[in-house]
C-alpha cells in the first residue's frame, strides 16, 4: 500500500505541467536560477520558488548557493534517466516523430550524456567498430575500445570504478532506440563539448553539431555518421 501511495505522490508532484516544465528546463544537466526557471515554466518568481521547494524536498533538485545567487539542478544522473523513461513511455511508436522538435531530435543532452540522432548515431559508430558491444542493459566496452577512449582522452578504467553506472542503456524517447548512458557517455559528451565539436542551445537541451564537429567525427568514424546525424542534408 505505502509503495502504491509514494508512486501516487511523485507522479502528482512531476505532473504538475510548471512542475513538468521546470525538470524538463533541467533536463539538460546545467544548474540554473530560480529567475530562469519562473520564465521557462511560465509562472512567477514566487511560484516558481514554490514549485522548487516541493521538488528539493521530494530530492528530485538540490540547490547550489553561489555568493547571494542559488541555483537548481537535478539531484543526480537517475533523476534525469527517471525522466527519459517517462518520455519514452509518452511518445508511445504510434506518435508522429514529425511532431518532435527537430532540434531536439537531432541532438541533445540527456542529462550529461548525448541523446537524439547524434547520441544513437555515436553508440551505433562505437558498437559497428568494435568499440563496444551491446548487452541487455549496458553496454561493455572491448579491449580495442579501452585503447581508442585513452586516445580521445578518456580514462575509461578510472571511470569504471566510479560510483556511477559505467555505460548503460538509455532508450531514447524520440529514435526509440539505446543510446550510451552512464559515466563513459557523459565523458564523450564532456569532450565532445570541450573540443568545440557541439554547442549547446541556450534555450533548450538542443546541441548542435559544429563545423570542426562534423570534421571530428567524420575523422573518428568515418563520414557515414553525418548522414545518420542529418539524414535530410544526405538526402537532398
Amino acid at each position: 500500500m505505502k509503495e502504491g501511495l509514494d508512486l501516487a505522490g511523485l507522479s502528482s508532484l512531476i505532473g504538475d505541467p510548471s512542475r513538468a516544465l521546470i525538470l524538463s528546463a533541467l533536463f539538460g544537466g546545467e544548474a540554473l536560477p530560480a529567475g530562469e526557471l519562473a520564465f521557462r515554466a511560465r509562472v512567477t518568481p514566487q511560484t516558481a520558488s514554490s514549485h522548487l521547494a516541493k521538488l528539493a524536498e521530494a530530492g528530485l533538485v538540490v540547490v547550489e548557493r553561489m555568493g547571494r545567487h542559488r541555483y537548481y539542478r537535478l539531484s543526480g544522473p537517475e533523476i534525469g534517466a527517471l525522466l527519459e523513461q517517462m518520455l519514452a513511455v509518452a511518445w508511445a511508436p504510434s506518435v508522429d516523430q514529425s511532431r518532435v522538435p527537430a532540434p531536439l531530435r537531432g541532438g541533445r543532452m540527456c542529462y550529461d550524456h548525448l541523446a537524439g540522432r547524434l547520441g544513437v548515431a555515436v553508440t551505433d559508430a562505437l558498437v559497428a567498430r568494435g568499440l563496444l558491444t551491446r548487452g541487455d542493459e549496458a553496454f561493455a566496452l572491448t579491449g580495442d575500445g579501452a585503447a581508442w577512449f585513452a586516445a580521445l582522452g578518456i580514462d575509461a578504467a578510472a571511470l569504471r570504478h566510479g560510483r556511477r553506472s559505467f555505460a548503460r542503456h538509455c532508450i531514447d524517447w524520440s529514435e526509440r532506440r539505446p543510446h550510451l548512458a552512464g559515466a563513459l557517455g557523459a565523458a564523450i559528451a564532456e569532450s565532445f563539448l570541450d573540443r568545440g565539436w557541439i554547442r549547446r542551445d541556450r534555450d533548450s537541451r538542443a546541441v548542435d553539431l559544429t563545423e570542426d564537429g562534423r570534421a571530428g567525427l567524420a575523422r573518428i568514424f568515418g563520414p557515414e555518421i553525418l548522414a545518420a546525424v542529418t539524414p535530410e542534408a544526405a538526402a537532398a
